[in-house]
């Protein structure tokens, strides 16, 4: 039987397991089961694809979104790996061939959702073929707790009772200890061995802004740091969306919506221009990401703020796959906390359930308003200690200042009670500005002695009262048009028995360029001219093929190229992705390219290998 590193170097390209793979490989190809929690970009497929080939039989993934499953497919294909789907696109003549290839044994890998794996008929067809594994991919789709439930994964114990000699694999990139519990306990795989790595993406950039025009803000970031890069824009909801992808591309940036108000032809059709070409933005709702594998997404940005961390972390995730710099960048304001807690509070949900939701943001929350390391207390989250700050996101590269919040907080809090509780955030400044407006005036809310008794501007108090409702001083009453309400935890502030320290306002600092823009010009000058040829040559490829560019070879590789500028085959071959299989299909056009663009003595392969 051929081992495990044999089959990564010479149909993968890659020359060590990173991680635990190795391991996990090896547990599977002698019939455990498996439950695994890596990071994206981890290299999780790898950890089924192999033990697939080495077991006899058919490897059968079931894969949540059946829109990604072709390019699974074409990827495998691309290594000369024999893998096919059964969904709904194809059909029933496909379908019936691809039936007759599995129960023959011509096929490796066997992409489905989980509503067809459960079928009698799909259940049947096993019967007739030899199964080689399960691999249950995004595993916290069991979850009822978690952010992407699927009820039907909950019911994929049949496979098991069906064919319980079969090894199985679990895996996702997001799950708190709960979550991993919640899959053990629902797929019944209390024996499996746990492989749990680092939450930790270092090569990610975490920054936070609070405050208004959040929109104006993403452009200018985008544009000082991704003017020529593929990314991703999450928003809150479908008008959000369409219209900030309307507002991107009237000022010259190719960005398309993506939401499930769409039409199905329409989200397809977007998806596929963000996969096969460069320098598109998809604007989408969560709607859009879960199993989305293009490598060189170099930045993902929030546009509100997200229900959860688990939901964070797996949308900015999507960033940075290929391992090299990314940046995760977020807007939010006052009104994103005010809908969120509106939104929760007129969920049809249990109580229990909205207890768990309300916490889950509160942490959300305090993500957002720390001082601290981002990442720390991201990990943190995930049961996970980094002992040190990371030094790669805002708080760590520019410390937030803070200040002694105390006596402005109770002047806003008595500000609200001296009103009577009926009024929103913008009333209550204008009082605490002591704006003689008509309507405070009718209200003779001119005469209080909070009127005018501070001395901060109107975007100062609108961070203290943001700080105020996310640390559940306040809350906004979504029944009474979102009017401030008083929480008996303001009490020891008021009486001054408690003193309050919170993030100082700062006004938007210029932009400055990080890690991620930078890398775009890490390659030597003389390199630029030989990726670009490396680059159009890869783009017409996919193009007549049909397949994302990244799918041939992913810029990590064209990057090894242009360093180490191999000029035989056997060379070309010892870059990593670059297994037999590409070596065969573009090796020697790919040497015709280098060779047209000649290094200089520092950059030959000679010299890179003795330095």
């Amino acid at each position: 039987m051929s081992q495990p590193l044999d089959i990564l170097r010479s149909r993968f390209g890659y020359p060590q397991f990173r991680f635990q793979q190795q391991a996990i490989i090896e547990s599977l190809v002698e019939g455990r089961d498996a439950l695994v929690l890596m990071p994206t970009g981890g290299g999780k497929s790898l950890c089924y694809q192999i033990p697939a080939l080495l077991r006899d039989g058919v490897g059968v993934v079931i894969s949540p979104l059946i829109a990604l499953m072709q390019d699974q497919v074409d990827a495998l294909a691309q290594n000369g790996i024999n893998a096919a789907f059964l969904n709904s696109t194809q059909s029933p003549q496909q379908q019936f061939e691809t039936r007759r290839r599995i129960v023959k044994g011509d096929i490796d890998l066997l992409y489905v959702a989980p509503e067809r794996a459960l079928t009698d008929d799909f259940l049947q067809l096993l019967g007739e073929c030899r199964i080689a594994l399960f691999a249950i991919d995004e595993a916290h789709c069991v979850s009822q707790w978690g952010h992407d439930f699927r009820p039907d994964y909950q019911n994929l114990t049949r496979l098991h009772e069906h064919f319980p000699q079969v090894p199985r694999i679990a895996l996702t990139a997001t799950a708190d200890r709960r979550t991993l519990g919640e899959i053990e306990s629902q797929l019944h795989l209390q024996g499996a061995q746990r492989f749990v790595h680092s939450f930790d993406r270092p090569n990610i950039f975490y920054r936070i802004t609070q405050g208004d025009n959040g929109r104006q803000r993403m452009w200018e970031f985008i544009q000082q740091n991704h003017a020529g890069d593929s990314g991703i824009v999450y928003c809150l909801s479908r008008k959000k969306v369409e219209e900030t992808a309307n507002w991107l591309s009237e000022r010259g940036r190719h960005a398309l919506p993506y939401h499930a108000g769409l039409d199905k032809n329409t989200r397809a059709e977007h998806q596929r221009i963000f996969l096969q070409q460069e320098a598109v933005i998809i604007v989408a709702t969560i709607a859009f990401g879960m199993g989305i594998d293009k490598p060189d997404v170099r930045f993902v940005a929030h546009l509100n703020l997200p229900k959860n961390i688990e939901s964070y972390y797996q949308e900015t995730g999507r960033a940075g796959r290929d391992g090299e710099p990314a940046n995760a960048w977020m807007a939010y304001g006052l009104q994103d906390i005010i809908k969120l807690r509106q939104m929760m509070a007129q969920s049809d949900a249990d109580e229990q359930f909205k207890r768990v939701l309300h916490h889950k943001m509160e942490a959300m929350l305090g993500f957002c308003e720390q001082s601290g390391c981002r990442r720390q207390t991201l990990l943190e989250y995930f049961d996970e200690n980094l002992a040190q700050p990371c030094g790669n996101c805002d708080n760590c590269a520019e410390p937030p200042q803070t200040w002694d919040a105390t006596e402005a907080a109770r002047m806003a809090l008595s500000c609200v009670y001296r009103t009577g509780q009926r009024f929103g955030v913008n009333y209550v400044i204008d009082v605490l500005m002591g704006n003689s407006r008509d309507r405070i005036v009718q209200n003779r809310h001119d005469q209080l002695s909070t009127f005018g008794i501070g001395d901060l501007d109107t975007n100062e108090w609108r961070s203290l009262f943001r700080q105020l409702i996310a640390l559940g001083y306040l809350f906004a009453d979504i029944d009474n048009y979102g009017a401030l309400k008083m929480n008996p935890s303001c009490k020891p502030l008021l009486n001054g028995s408690q003193q309050l320290r919170l993030r100082q306002f700062v006004k938007q600092r210029k932009v400055r360029k990080t890690a991620a823009a930078r890398a775009r010009v890490t390659l030597q000058a003389g390199d630029t001219p030989l990726f670009e040829a490396l680059r159009l040559h890869r783009s017409e490829l996919a193009r007549q093929q049909s397949v994302p560019p990244f799918v041939i070879l992913h810029d990590k590789t064209l990057h090894a190229i242009c360093e180490l500028r191999p000029q035989t085959t056997e060379q070309l071959g010892e870059i990593p992705g670059i297994g037999a299989r590409k070596l065969e299909l573009y090796g020697d056009d790919l040497i015709r390219i280098t060779q047209q663009f000649p290094a200089t003595a520092a950059d030959s392969v000679e010299d890179v290998e003795n330095r």
